[in-house]
């Protein structure tokens, strides 16, 4: 089966991916990118492109979906099918660009745990009984990649293009997944890629927010066992 290349979110490592490398490496070849050493998306996406197989399944979830639309743009010929889970095609709105700002000068300050509390993580779930346990673990995330990775992370979402052309363009197998409940990445910027993309299959994930891989991990699996096999 062709590998399967994951780009994990904002501050997140493979273990956003858990239960997917879990439930899926016996059957695929997994590897995961990590979109934490450049500040410019389409750098991020040629550092994936140097390093991932010569033909690959590629699926990222919020950030890692926004690089894996410059990976497709760069290199579609080198992807297999593509897999965007709660993400957004768009460039960022400016009122949401200039609020970046006082989050990565608190960050530089020493304060990524406060801003992670207080400004991110809530918006991230939907409400169950893992999500204690979930949020405890973006925590783990975030504080172990560390403020530089936020800084560079956050001007790359600054400057981010929009992928709408990028998306009318894609012929191959494309599953768009989302948490029924996520307010980060709304209902209709799913759509939005659905219309763009023919073909595509799009799943709502019930009970489940931004983070579905990790709320609602079975569902997700099957999601994209049924992609992988189309």
């Amino acid at each position: 089966m062709t590998p399967l290349v994951l780009l994990p979110g904002m501050m997140c490592d493979a273990r956003l991916f858990g239960p997917q490398i879990a439930a899926l490496s016996g059957q695929v070849p997994i590897h995961l990118a990590p979109i934490s050493d450049d500040d410019i998306v389409e750098d991020l996406a040629a550092r994936i492109l140097k390093n991932a197989p010569r033909r690959f399944a590629l699926a990222g979830l919020s950030m890692g979906g926004i690089v894996a639309m410059e990976v497709f743009r760069q290199a579609p010929e080198r992807v297999d099918r593509l897999g965007l889970l709660d993400t957004n095609p768009r460039a960022e709105l400016e009122e949401i660009r200039q609020g970046r700002e006082p989050q990565i000068r608190k960050v530089r300050a020493g304060h990524l745990r406060e801003v992670m509390r207080d400004e991110l993580k809530p918006n991230y779930l939907a409400d169950g009984p893992n999500k204690g346990a979930v949020l405890d673990l973006c925590m783990e995330m975030a504080l172990d990649l560390g403020a530089d990775v936020f800084e560079r992370q956050s001007r790359a979402l600054q400057r981010r293009p929009d992928q709408q052309e990028t998306l009318a363009s894609v012929s191959v197998p494309t599953l768009i997944v989302m948490g029924k409940e996520d307010r980060l990445c709304p209902r209709d910027r799913h759509e939005r890629m659905h219309e763009l993309i023919p073909h595509s299959v799009f799943r709502i994930i019930e009970g489940a927010g931004h983070l579905p891989t990790l709320e609602q991990p079975q569902a997700v699996n099957t999601a994209l066992l049924e992609w992988l096999n189309r």
